[in-house]
């Protein structure tokens, strides 16, 4: 694991992706699966598992970060790993600072689920929260990164991929903060596309349905579920989404092959039905 002062000292000519959310589930699959590809990498996610006050299951750690940037280095990307909580510009600032002038991706995949519970119970706090990360810590990397790669050699071969959720475009019971911040995270990618698209900057957003990752433990809960192959019955083919088939679509998308492609939201989630 590299731990320089930029991935830009330490890579040579590859390109860079800064990836939010990285430590585990489906952001530790987007690390691998652009390291596979012949990225380098610099990986952001918090510290501790209490880091964001108000959630009732944990987050990551500074263990699962490590193991991540190990896995990716031994695929051959040169990796940078560091703490970040999206919901601190500065935080996030320094993160893409790490990135130096090769930055060509940003892949924000941090996201958190907060209260549940019927719509009219959920208060203003419980929908800043889930608005906290799931749309600020969009907009905060975006903000950070869109002036890097504008200023870029080329930006037509710059990319932005946002992993929202199938919640993005449906309603969902007892999910309104949730839902309505993946919504707002879905329209900003949009809008985002639409005022990058004369610079050739591509943004998109993949959208995952149900899919085997801690988040998806705690929606059971919610559900009260007693273990999550009780999704598998609202995905037509019939089983849970894996992590590495969400980073297959970020991965492809972050491509020169998707450059045609942007203010698209790329639903990976088995025929979802609600």
């Amino acid at each position: 694991m590299t731990s320089g002062a930029s991935a830009h000292a330490a890579g040579g000519d590859r390109p860079v992706a800064v990836v939010t959310g990285a430590a585990r589930g489906i952001g530790a699959a987007v690390a691998e699966g652009l390291a596979l590809a012949g990225w380098d990498l610099v990986l952001g996610d918090v510290d501790a598992p209490d880091t964001v006050a108000g959630l009732s299951y944990a987050l990551s750690d500074q263990a699962d970060r490590t193991d991540v940037a190990d896995r990716c280095t031994d695929l051959g990307a040169h990796v940078i790993a560091t703490s970040c909580d999206v919901r601190d510009g500065d935080q996030v600032a320094r993160l893409v600072d790490r990135a130096g002038p090769r930055l060509r991706a940003v892949v924000p995949v941090a996201g958190i689920m907060g209260a549940d519970g019927p719509a009219w119970e959920q208060s203003a706090a419980d929908l800043d929260l889930d608005l906290s990360v799931n749309l600020h810590g969009i907009a905060n990397l975006v903000r950070c990164a869109v002036p890097q790669l504008l200023g870029g050699p080329d930006p037509s071969r710059c990319r932005i991929v946002a992993v929202i959720s199938s919640a993005a475009n449906r309603g969902l019971p007892l999910l309104a903060s949730y839902v309505a911040s993946k919504h707002a995270a879905l329209g900003y990618i949009r809008s985002l596309a639409a005022d990058l698209a004369p610079s050739g900057v591509t943004a998109n957003a993949v959208l995952p349905g149900s899919t085997r990752t801690a988040l998806l433990a705690r929606t059971a809960r919610a559900y009260n579920l007693s273990s999550l192959e009780g999704f598998v019955a609202h995905q037509r083919l019939g089983r849970l989404i894996e992590p590495p088939e969400i980073a297959a679509a970020v991965t492809w998308l972050c491509s020169p092959g998707a450059s045609a492609i942007t203010g698209a939201a790329v639903s990976v989630d088995g025929a979802f039905n609600g």
